[in-house]
């Protein structure tokens, strides 16, 4: 069996930067479950991994365009100090923006906060390690859904 939309993969990933950091990894972990062809995936993630069978092993190398996309500098703003009330506030720190999106905090000066609303992997070739672990069939409820059921997957 191939991976082909509608088909429920299990993966393990090893991700890493350009310079060979490792920025996420499933190992030690359950492998990552998910639905191909409906956009669980990163784009260039779903496209590398069409086709492949079980036991496959494969390194994809995923443009910012096809990953988290490319760093938008509009997304990135000075905020007064104050509007973080009397916290501490580090660089690094994540705060929920109150139409429901995640800043990340960039610099801290002494009145004001530089903060960055691009996917914190904007702009970064991605390099993924693969080993495709299972493909099965959606379930309609699956497909229904959106989601993966049972193990490695959502439980309702």
């Amino acid at each position: 069996m191939q991976i082909t939309k509608h088909k429920v993969a299990s993966i393990h990933y090893t991700l890493t930067d350009n310079d060979g950091k490792i920025l996420d990894s499933s190992s030690g972990r359950e492998p990552l479950t998910y639905i191909q062809g409906i956009g669980n995936l990163i784009p260039g993630m779903e496209e590398g991994l069409e086709g492949k069978s079980k036991g496959e092993k494969l390194s994809l190398k995923i443009s910012p365009e096809k990953g988290y996309g490319v760093k938008d500098e509009a997304l990135t703003q000075r905020v007064p100090r104050t509007a973080f009330g009397g916290q501490e506030v580090k660089v690094g720190m994540q705060f929920q923006t109150n139409q429901g999106g995640v800043v990340t905090v960039t610099h801290v000066g002494l009145s004001e906060i530089t903060v960055d609303a691009n996917h914190p992997l904007a702009g970064v070739e991605l390099n993924f390690a693969v080993e495709i672990m299972d493909i099965r069939p959606a379930t309609e409820d699956e497909i229904a859904h959106g989601h993966v059921h049972g193990p490695g997957g959502h439980h309702h």
